[in-house]
């Protein structure tokens, strides 16, 4: 199916609000982006839509960067990557750039300062949101190894102070594991 310029402009115009209007880092997009491309748009289920988050999550680079690319590539292909990541960058970049040219002035308000760490208490708040949305879902599922897995994961990266790179390529190795032992059931069955 061939999509239209409406269909991109969309894509563009809800990547760069999207990324416009998300302070404290890529963890914050997540909701933002399930309530856009899941409730208002429905363009994803919200199971893929997590899927997603994980997958950008477990990337190299930053989350809200990924996660863009791969939900333009979900709905798109390559171009709409292409224009999701545009969308994205751009509110960075532009602000950045403002930000540095006035730098001296931003640097010593008071007002800026204050501003900057009232929003660090919103920031902690919607992180801590997403959280419990994720970890929510997969007990209500009640499956016995994502809940293990998580339980692990936490106890790993909080109080065994493990690299959160080995504990995602753990996890990554199990979930694959999983999946393809489910799949190889599933053809001897049939």
């Amino acid at each position: 199916m061939e999509k239209d310029i409406k269909f991109y402009w969309t894509l563009f115009l809800s990547t760069f609000t999207l990324s416009a209007f998300t302070f404290g880092g890529g963890y914050v997009i997540v909701p933002l982006m399930q309530k856009r491309f899941v409730k208002e748009l429905r363009w994803i289920d919200e199971e893929e839509m997590l899927d997603l988050v994980a997958i950008g999550q477990s990337a190299p680079g930053p989350i809200a960067v990924n996660t863009s690319i791969i939900v333009g590539y979900r709905m798109a292909g390559i171009l709409g990557s292409l224009i999701a990541v545009v969308g994205t960058i751009f509110p960075p970049l532009i602000i950045i750039t403002i930000i540095s040219y006035f730098y001296q002035a931003f640097r010593d308000n008071p007002v800026v300062s204050a501003l900057l760490l009232g929003m660090q208490a919103g920031v902690a708040a919607v992180i801590v949101s997403v959280v419990i949305d994720m970890a929510a879902k997969i007990i209500k599922a009640k499956q016995v190894l994502p809940i293990v897995m998580m339980i692990l994961a936490f106890i790993a990266a909080i109080l065994l102070n493990i690299n959160i790179v080995i504990i995602l390529l753990i996890c990554g190795a199990v979930g694959a594991y999983t999946s393809l032992r489910g799949s190889r059931n599933q053809k001897g069955d049939s």
